[in-house]
């Protein structure tokens, strides 16, 4: 089973999928094609509507069959809310995403960030990709609820309010707010709040990176065109290797996806309101950030990319602490520690290049090279091999900790057998982090 991070992506076997979230939370699906948006009210299955072609609700568990959705469907996002409408799914305990097969094994499960004051979160998304489906997990909240569901996905909604007896003459409507943010004060407006509260969280300022400026614009642009929040836009291209193909290298990444917000301080005080949104903006970690926005449909899309450049120093530290964590749960187990194979390591470096230079995730690359493979092209000549890799975690830390809970993953870095390790870390690609370890005896 694999333990998946917000932005992480894993192929999917055909066949029926159950995708079940337990607690007290309203599940739903909505069906959606190139232009990102439902056909009608068919495509939006929840509670009071709970089957539709090649997808069926029952309580707790989503069926989905992707061979058998609605001509032209080439996607499936999986929401919740609180089962008690308009409430905060702070108040609530975090929820977990598990994704089973036909025979009812457990393939993966997902558990998002603690959300805030969202009151729906988009937790996952099955898409097509060729002839294949995959599975890309989200995490993403609306702290505007069913509206901002409707914005995005063009589905026609009613939420559950309170209306208050009237106390007196009705006031007129407030005068529309018509703005065109961008230039000077845009980024001022941005950076000046942003740094005042990395300033009071204790972190170093940022500074705006004109590479990342053109990713985060590009990415503002390609979500407007869609209609919709997207860590990937129609054209196939994730926010992360926009950053890439700008010419920047990173060695830690984070993003804020947002719609909705009319001016950058708003924007900022968006992303202050969560605690996992707020996290990104504190994070010690970066020293570089670049901020985008596109307006369409009368809302405005932003993009912001935080990002800690790739330097040789920082990239061996990070290896060497992903080695040092997997020791000390050794030690936690009795085991003495692995030692360092620079042989290893230059084979792990690589893999995870190329998982994020060709974007895929597996321990068979696309040429049918296996672990052991790569380490005796890289002159190792270990007997025995065995390899971890994970996507989209953002410290070495929260992957560690990833492998402990994944059993199989696990298994390797407790196996007595091993005595040495190498690790390699890349950026890029569709999920943003690649990871691999190679362990050998």
């Amino acid at each position: 089973m694999s333990e998946l991070v917000p932005g992480a992506h894993m192929p999917l076997p055909d066949g029926v999928l159950a995708l079940r979230v337990p607690g007290r939370f309203d599940l739903c699906a909505l069906v959606t094609g190139g232009g990102g948006k439902v056909t009608g009210d068919r495509d939006f299955v929840f509670y009071n509507q709970p089957s539709a072609p090649g997808v069926q609700l029952t309580g707790e568990t989503l069926r989905i069959e992707p061979a058998r959705l609605r001509a032209g469907a080439s996607r499936v996002t999986v929401a919740i809310s609180a089962a008690d409408p308009g409430t905060p799914l702070g108040r609530l305990p975090v929820p977990v995403l598990g994704i089973a097969d036909a025979r009812g094994r457990v393939l993966a499960r997902f558990t998002p960030s603690p959300p805030g004051p969202e009151t729906v979160l988009l937790l996952a998304e099955i898409y097509r990709r060729g002839p294949a489906w995959r599975l890309r997990a989200l995490g993403q909240g609306y702290a505007d609820g069913l509206a901002g569901l409707a914005r995005d996905f063009g589905v026609d909604v009613v939420e559950d309010t309170a209306v208050p007896p009237a106390a007196g003459p009705v006031p007129p409507p407030a005068p529309e707010r018509v703005t065109a943010p961008g230039g000077p004060s845009a980024r001022d407006g941005f950076l000046v709040p942003v740094n005042a509260a990395r300033a009071a969280a204790g972190s170093r300022p940022v500074l705006t990176d004109a590479r990342l400026t053109g990713a985060a614009q590009a990415h503002a642009r390609a979500m407007a065109a869609a209609g919709r929040l997207c860590a990937e836009g129609a054209d196939g291209v994730s926010v992360h290797q926009r950053v890439t193909s700008a010419g920047y290298a990173y060695l830690a990444v984070g993003e804020h996806l947002v719609s909705g917000p009319l001016t950058a301080q708003e924007f900022v005080a968006y992303c202050l309101r969560g605690e996992r949104t707020r996290r990104t903006l504190h994070d010690p970690a970066f020293g570089h950030v670049g901020l985008g926005h596109c307006a369409a449909g009368g809302d405005i899309y932003w993009t912001a990319v935080w990002a800690a450049p790739l330097t040789r120093d920082g990239l061996a530290r990070t290896e060497a602490e992903v080695a040092e964590l997997t020791n000390r749960e050794r030690a936690r187990a009795g085991l003495p520690p692995l030692g360092a194979d620079v042989r290893l390591a230059a084979a792990a470096r690589a893999h995870s290049e190329d998982m994020a230079t060709r974007a895929y995730h597996a321990h068979t690359s696309p040429d049918g090279t296996q672990p052991w493979d790569r380490a005796a092209a890289a002159g190792s000549a270990r007997r025995t091999i065995g390899e971890n890799i994970a996507c989209g975690q953002r410290s070495p830390a929260e992957v560690v900790a990833g492998w402990m809970d994944s059993p199989g993953h696990r298994a390797n870095i407790l196996a007595p057998a091993f005595t040495h390790i190498g690790v390699g870390f890349a950026g890029g690609g569709p999920s943003g982090t690649y990871w691999t370890q190679l362990f050998g005896a």
